[in-house]
């Protein structure tokens, strides 16, 4: 797989993995499955693995901790700190504390079998612990070898270069996909000033962008997304018609919809690197090959166009799970 460079000299494969659904938030989990997922990541060329701390609580790290452990794979582990939720709760507190910074990266540590985090994330921000005490905790455990990189999710372009004045900052994690162009506005250019890498999540609008979960009675209870604003009955009628737009024009292009929303994404900058989440191997493969498809730029602006003239109904995340997002 081609490979791509995140902040000065973080090198990793065009295309990442988020593994948070191989925990919880997406339905029933199977580790065995979850495993396979992971090894035939790494057969396709795929060598960014994206977890955090506060998915399962811990579960997923662990997961990720045992494949590693079995397979001693050469992959990039990013990892993230800072949302406190209880077991099978979704309420969250922020904790940006030097204190907690030093004890959840120990922890994450233990829990991955590594003695070095290659991109550890302030998962979220709370502004009442300053940036510049929050980057100088992090960059005592760059100096101390315990991460190689730090990276931010969800901040404002100010956020980012407060920070990046204190410490060369790696890479930006933030929802962006044909139906979250936001970071375009602002977080996205300061990241090519800067020379910050951009690390979007959820590329495929949780699946609906693939033209998948088009009616929430394909989701079980347990799924986060029929709680989501934007899978409410009312919102997913009108977002539905981004979804068909998407797949006429991958038709056209002889690909999946999958495929051409990550190919735009890629499309978008040479500092990009999508993590699509997936717990199926079919998936998995769809997605890789992405990589391989170019768009022209006619094709690009007629994506960006007539995705854009559509309406999107509904917040990203309920109003517990906006906390601290462009922070």
């Amino acid at each position: 797989m081609k490979q791509r460079t995140l902040g000065r000299d973080l090198t990793v494969s065009a295309l990442g993995l988020g593994c948070m659904g191989m925990s919880e938030f997406y339905g029933a989990t199977n580790d065995q499955e979850s495993l396979k997922v992971l090894a035939r990541a790494v057969d396709l060329g795929i060598n960014l693995l994206d977890t955090a701390d506060t998915y399962g609580p811990h579960h997923n790290e662990e997961l990720i901790g045992r494949f590693i452990a079995k397979h001693k794979p050469q992959v990039r582990i990013a990892t993230k700190f800072g949302i406190v939720r209880k077991p099978g709760e979704y309420q969250r507190t922020i904790d940006n504390s030097a204190s907690y910074i030093r004890s959840a990266c120990e922890a994450s540590l233990k829990r991955l079998g590594v003695e070095q985090i290659d991109l550890y994330y302030v998962h979220r921000i709370n502004p009442e612990y300053p940036i510049e005490e929050t980057i100088d905790a992090l960059a005592s455990l760059v100096n101390s070898g315990k991460i190689a990189h730090i990276g931010l999710c969800e901040v404002s372009a100010e956020t980012l270069r407060c920070a990046h004045a204190v410490h060369p900052i790696t890479a930006i994690q933030t929802e962006y996909s044909l139906w979250s162009r936001e970071v375009e506005q602002d977080i996205l250019p300061t990241c090519q000033t800067l020379g910050v890498g951009f690390v979007p999540y959820s590329p495929l609008g949780r699946g609906f962008l693939a033209g998948r979960f088009q009616n929430t009675a394909q989701l079980d209870d347990a799924d986060f997304r029929t709680k989501l604003p934007r899978f409410e009955k009312d919102a997913i009628e009108v977002n539905q018609r981004i979804a068909n737009t998407i797949a006429k024009l991958a038709e056209q292009k002889d690909c999946t919809s999958a495929q051409l929303a990550l190919a735009w994404l890629l499309s978008k900058g040479p500092n990009i690197v999508p993590i699509p989440g997936t717990k199926q191997i079919k998936y998995l493969e769809q997605n890789a090959a992405a990589t391989e498809i170019s768009l022209t730029l006619v094709e690009q602006q007629q994506l960006e166009n007539l995705t854009a003239n559509l309406p999107v109904i509904g917040q990203r995340y309920t109003a517990e799970g906006m906390k601290g997002v462009n922070s």
